[in-house]
């Protein structure tokens, strides 16, 4: 992948316009349910989330993927990763959750956030 600092500094800026301005929605429907999981497992909203995927730099990007959907195929989704730390839901533990977030911006710079959950796996940082 031939993509540099500067590159995913200037997809941010463009991403956290859109978020600032309300132009994005996190996907939270029945083929989501780890984004779901989430927000009922955690003490989170839309606030809080909001906070998170503007606090996202360079160097929580992972990687940059071809949507696989039909239909889809000519839109790129960009990969990122992110510590944070949530208070349990079920109990009074705070836990610092790794989360998997991935963006589809589309043509007129509108954010799908297709995922906001726990990694179920470890992910590998390109700038770290």
């Amino acid at each position: 992948m031939n993509v540099t600092q500067n590159d995913i500094d200037v997809y941010l800026t463009e991403v956290k316009e859109a978020i600032q301005n309300n132009r994005y929605r996190i996907e939270r429907n029945s083929r989501r349910q780890d984004n779901i999981n989430l927000f009922l497992n955690y003490v989170i909203d839309e606030i809080m989330a909001k906070d998170i995927l503007l606090g996202l730099t360079a160097t929580d990007f992972c990687e940059i993927l071809q949507n696989e959907h039909k239909g889809f195929e000519h839109e790129l989704l960009y990969v990122f990763g992110k510590d944070v730390e949530l208070l349990e839901r079920m109990g009074n533990a705070r836990k610092i959750v790794s989360l998997y977030i991935k963006f589809n911006k589309l043509d007129n710079s509108y954010v799908i956030v297709v995922p906001l959950h726990e990694q179920k796996y470890p992910i590998k940082y390109f700038f770290k």
